[in-house]
């Protein structure tokens, strides 16, 4: 009897009655761990073990009371906040047209107005790009630039700093840029299909964009298509060589001369719009590619932007610097 009650409290049933009663973690005699090379050395372990006698400091509700009293007045104005959104949609619920009737905004003179006159006041057979980029084309900018803020914020919060005098932060940094993990394995079927896909790519993406204005495509899916295209070669051949045409230098000029040409384009388009003046920018032939005004050069702009920002997630998140 006693040697089944043994096997019991070995078995599968008698782990998971003695995690569920006791809180006993059946996987603790299965986990190989390691101290972590970081707080190898004894200098190391004490800083870790100060930090995190400071941190139950810092963080202990019981003994801090300003902590306490900021997560009281956080709760709060959570409630408060939540309860005005709620109370402000229920509000313009109330102003909604009637369902089905013929009056409704969904079919307004706007809808009516992209449709029936878009080729003929932007020029672009795709009515969507004519909507984005030329009737919402302030609307886009702001897309555009929440992308370049975003890179930004990225940047700040992942790049290393280069004037770090902390022992332990150079020795992360160098193992960094060191660590083979961060290079392909010469793996030589991945860069093989690489030389053919990333041509490709680039051409397919610059196609997508030239064409926005004409076909189902435009900067954004193009730029996605490219910013692709530079992720899989630098998987392929690492960051020696992809460095040698696309650095955080290349970064910042492509969006920034993006950026400021599309602020000025279209900065020149709302004010002649807005004054009633012939902006004397030619909208071409319906079809040809260059046709729809600035509405190719806007694009561009986009799609050099979206490429950018791709890749600099991509290298940020993978190496914290380019």
């Amino acid at each position: 009897m006693s040697r089944i009650r043994d096997n019991y409290k070995t078995s599968p049933a008698g782990r998971f009655e003695a995690w569920y009663k006791d809180g006993y973690d059946p996987m603790d005699d299965c986990m190989d761990i390691h101290k972590p090379a970081e707080v190898s050395e004894e200098n190391d372990v004490a800083d870790v073990i100060a930090g995190l006698d400071l941190g139950d400091t810092v963080y202990d509700r019981t003994t801090n009371k300003a902590l306490r009293i900021s997560g009281h007045i956080y709760k709060i104005l959570s409630v408060v906040l939540c309860v005005v959104m709620i109370g402000a949609l229920i509000w313009m619920v109330q102003y909604l047209p009637p369902f089905g009737q013929p009056d409704n905004p969904v079919n307004n003179e706007v809808s009516e107005r992209y449709i029936g006159s878009g080729i003929q006041e932007t020029g672009a057979v795709n009515f969507v790009t004519g909507m984005i980029l030329d009737y919402r084309a302030f609307d886009t900018f702001g897309e555009s630039c929440v992308l370049f803020i975003a890179t930004i914020c990225v940047q700040i919060l992942l790049r290393y700093d280069e004037a770090e005098k902390d022992p332990a932060n150079v020795r992360r940094r160098q193992k960094a840029a060191t660590d083979r993990i961060y290079e392909p394995k010469n793996d030589i079927i991945l860069q093989k299909v690489s030389v053919i896909l990333v041509p490709l790519l680039f051409i397919f993406g610059i196609y997508i964009i030239l064409n926005g204005h004409l076909s189902p495509g435009g900067g954004f899916s193009g730029g996605a298509v490219i910013g692709a295209g530079l992720i899989l070669y630098l998987c392929s051949f690492g960051y020696a060589k992809t460095e040698r045409f696309f650095t955080v230098r290349t970064f910042r000029i492509i969006s920034l001369a993006a950026l400021i040409t599309y602020c000025l384009a279209k900065s020149y388009s709302f004010y002649t719009g807005a004054n009633h003046l012939e902006s004397h920018i030619p909208l071409g032939t319906p079809g040809a590619i260059l046709s729809s005004g600035l509405i190719l050069v806007l694009n561009i702009c986009v799609g050099s932007v979206v490429a950018c920002t791709m890749y600099a997630f991509y290298t940020l998140f993978r190496k914290g610097d380019f």
